[in-house]
């Protein structure tokens, strides 16, 4: 299991040789958060609906600090002289664009109907999780997968850019307009462009301003061989502390309905792996075939296989109510996800070798 803690280590640091008991065992960490936080929800009274109650603007307040714990560090990494490089790699934007906001949803609506077609509830949970595309965790996952940091950031502002303006056009495409196309069952789906907005900002734009200001005062004080040698191991390990108690929250807070119904869990996740599992092939293989190389081409794989399940909860919540079938196949979302895309970091880092014959921490040619 040691790859994904040698992606956590500083470009400069020597790979493989001092590893954290956190670093090390990362996917049994996650497996346990997993685990506790279903049996703090179902066991100890009172504590989802405290979760339920800590929220702003429909905006859990203690979720929302994990993810920021977990996405500030990464963020502070960007080496943001670089992005100017990044938007100017027009094959990756448009891909990405591509993957994201056109390939992902039609699929998740495919998917939806092709497994849960006698249950609408569930299958309006799903297509809503396949509009969010996802602006938080994936960082966390292209980090891990020694994808490119400069743009995972680029793609992931352009996804929030892309989520503001087309959510709600997409949602009532999906779920009313194109159901009815097909003669199929539709529901509608009411959710404000304020909404969408606010949870973009509060996700992504504190860290993202933080981790910049971090970067840029940092180095014009102290240097960036201080940066990056000194403060930014320091500051490292709180994006896995951040990544584990938000997954321990959020399994928490649906905890109850998780264990009580465990078949209706289990035909919402047949459809999700089958997602997860397309999307990211799909983009590490467009990456391939355009000729982004390793680092760029697992970028644009992450980015289009994660999903903002934060926002999915909360429209689901929202619109349809806490208890509603709309809302658990958003929480079976993360279920999924979380295992998933941690099995596809050591994917990633075994097909940097053998499909792109690149050393995935050096990011050195490795002779074919």
């Amino acid at each position: 299991m040691a790859p994904i803690a040698e992606a956590t280590l500083p470009a400069s640091t020597p790979t493989a040789r001092r590893l954290s008991t956190l670093d090390r065992w990362l996917p049994l960490w996650i497996g346990l958060a997993m685990i506790g936080g279903i049996v703090i929800g179902r066991f100890i009274p009172g504590v989802s609906d405290l979760l339920a109650r800590l929220e702003v603007g429909g905006i859990s307040i203690p979720i929302a600090l994990g993810l920021l714990v977990m996405m500030y560090p990464v963020l502070a990494k960007v080496r943001y002289d670089k992005v100017a490089a990044v938007t100017g790699d027009k094959k990756l934007l448009i891909s990405s664009l591509a993957l994201n906001w056109l390939i992902g949803p039609a699929l998740m609506f495919a998917l939806a109907w092709a497994f849960l077609p006698d249950l609408p509830e569930y299958r309006t949970g799903l297509i809503i999780v396949g509009l969010a595309r996802c602006i938080a965790m994936v960082v966390i996952w292209n980090d891990l997968a020694c994808g490119d940091r400069e743009a995972a950031a680029v793609l992931v502002a352009i996804n929030s850019v892309f989520q503001v303006i087309a959510f709600s056009l997409l949602g009532w495409f999906y779920l009313t307009v194109l159901p009815g196309w097909l003669e199929l069952d539709s529901q509608g789906l009411d959710i404000s462009i304020g909404q969408i907005a606010l949870n973009v900002l509060i996700f992504l734009g504190i860290p993202l301003v933080a981790g910049f200001a971090s970067r840029f005062f940092g180095e014009r004080t102290k240097g960036r061989d201080w940066y990056e040698d000194s403060f930014l191991p320091k500051i490292g390990p709180w994006a896995l502390y951040g990544l584990l108690f938000t997954i321990v929250l959020l399994f928490a807070l649906q905890g109850e309905q998780v264990t009580s119904r465990p078949w209706d869990v289990a035909r919402i996740a047949l459809p999700l792996l089958v997602y997860f599992g397309v999307m990211w092939f799909l983009g590490l293989l467009t990456g391939k075939t355009l000729g982004l190389g390793h680092a760029r081409s697992s970028t644009l794989a992450f980015t289009a296989a994660g999903n903002n399940f934060e926002l999915a909860i909360a429209v689901a919540i929202g619109t349809f109510g806490a208890t509603s079938g709309q809302a658990l196949a958003g929480v079976v979302g993360p279920l999924i996800e979380v295992p998933v895309l941690v099995g596809l970091v050591y994917v990633s880092l075994w097909a940097a070798r053998r499909w792109f014959h690149t050393d995935p921490f050096t990011a050195e040619r490795i002779p074919s």
